[in-house]
């Protein structure tokens, strides 16, 4: 086993939150300040998983006073915390490029009828 192989296995986390293309999420960020720490919540839809391994990522989109924030987050970073999957989109593509040039009603996903009630919560 090289160097690379090691490092990259020390690095992975166990437990990945089972995170789809077309979810709605809200993901806990931990912000270091100097000497402080906060977490910062990001929430919108996933339009995006790419990788595998170590540099797994997913992109999640949403609009805030009407401009579209895109932000990516690696799913083996330490800063990233808590996961929790609030809705799933009824999605028949594994990127959802399309919704960047939609805006208002026509951007959102029709839900999915799912008989698993509530939310779906992980540790990252």
């Amino acid at each position: 086993m090289d160097i690379k192989q090691y490092v990259e296995k020390e690095c992975l986390k166990e437990k990945l939150p089972h995170v789809q293309v077309g979810d709605t999420v809200k993901v806990e960020i931990v912000v270091v300040e100097g000497e402080r720490k906060r977490n910062q919540i990001f929430e919108g839809v996933v339009i995006r998983k790419r990788g595998q391994g170590i540099s797994k990522t997913f992109t999640l989109r949403r609009v805030s006073y009407g401009e579209g924030i895109e932000r990516t987050f690696p799913f083996h970073s330490p800063s990233l915390g808590k996961i929790v999957v609030i809705g799933q989109g009824k999605i028949r593509r594994s990127k959802l490029y399309y919704l960047r040039e939609r805006s208002g009603k026509a951007a959102r996903l029709a839900k999915k009828k799912n008989n698993n009630k509530g939310q779906r919560e992980r540790e990252a």
